[in-house]
């Protein structure tokens, strides 16, 4: 992912922010249940994960779902893909393994969530529900051109959506969020819509990084740079996780992108091995990398 790259990372400062202050609030009200935690990459792409498979894998997506639980589906964003595809996807992987896909870009992107969309979106889901109990939350990223300007078509398309199906939506325009009274109007019509607020953790857009959850989901993007100060930053997300799980927080939901993908299986490693030694997860850990993980 190039969404937010740097040339020098080394001089961004990294730290997380305190929490939004309605964050705990959210935590503690919520209904609470063992903790879902699910944690992977992006794509399964043999070129994109380079090193990854072992020579002679015949099945990417076979081999990826018994490393991973979980995968952050970014294919359906270029596609309605048939409803053969999902069970095709759906057979290939092992019990426990979800799919969180992204929405199709002729709702985000070219109808931009006006009144045209429903027909996509009808399509999508008639579709992608064939994942069945693989399917998890589907997720929506706006253009970061797409601004507040356009707020009723979120209201909209949110208030559409069905309820029985979960969401989580990522926007990208700085008004979103450093705009005080649109921010409090987003959050609202999330929270009463059941709707995650995704975190998006990337070098050249601290501007993003709200740490405002809107359910008892933790839906973040989290985007590494190549570079040394990848591993503290994942250190940092985990004291935050086990603060939240400290806090209620039912479902963390964390896929780790780089603006080279090639490593993106040793940081979910790392990041698993961190959450299960610290927050008590019992995450399965990828069998085929290294214990001498750390790249820099």
């Amino acid at each position: 992912m190039k969404f937010g790259k740097v040339e020098y990372p080394d001089i961004i400062d990294f730290s997380l922010p305190e929490d939004h202050k309605d964050t705990v609030r959210i935590l503690n009200t919520t209904a609470k249940e063992s903790l879902s935690t699910y944690v992977g990459c992006a794509k399964w792409n043999r070129q994109d994960l380079k090193g990854f498979y072992p020579r002679g894998t015949k099945d990417e997506l076979e081999y990826y779902s018994r490393q991973f639980n979980s995968i952050e589906l970014n294919a359906t964003f270029y596609r309605i893909f048939p409803e053969d595809q999902f069970k095709k996807w759906y057979d290939k992987t092992p019990e426990g393994f979800k799919f969180f896909p992204k929405l199709v870009q002729n709702i985000s992107h070219l109808k931009r969530l006006n009144e045209d969309v429903e027909p996509y979106v009808d399509e999508y889901l008639s579709n992608v529900i064939h994942l069945k109990e693989k399917l998890g939350t589907i997720f929506l990223q706006m253009h970061g051109n797409f601004a507040p300007k356009n707020f009723d078509r979120v209201i909209r398309f949110i208030e559409k959506w069905p309820k029985e199906i979960r969401l989580a939506v990522e926007f990208r325009h700085t008004d979103w969020f450093n705009d005080l009274v649109v921010a409090d109007e987003l959050y609202s019509l999330l929270e009463s819509n059941n709707i995650s607020n995704i975190i998006t953790d990337t070098a050249g857009r601290r501007d993003l990084l709200h740490m405002r959850l809107t359910n008892d989901e933790a839906f973040v993007r989290y985007v590494g740079a190549n570079h040394e100060t990848d591993y503290t930053r994942l250190d940092d997300w985990v004291k935050r996780l086990s603060t939240w799980k400290d806090q209620g927080i039912n479902q963390i939901h964390f896929f780790v992108h780089q603006n080279l993908e090639v490593e993106s299986p040793l940081l979910s490693k790392y990041f698993i091995k961190e959450l299960n030694a610290h927050i008590g997860t019992q995450l399965g850990l990828p069998n085929h990398l290294s214990d001498d993980l750390k790249l820099f």
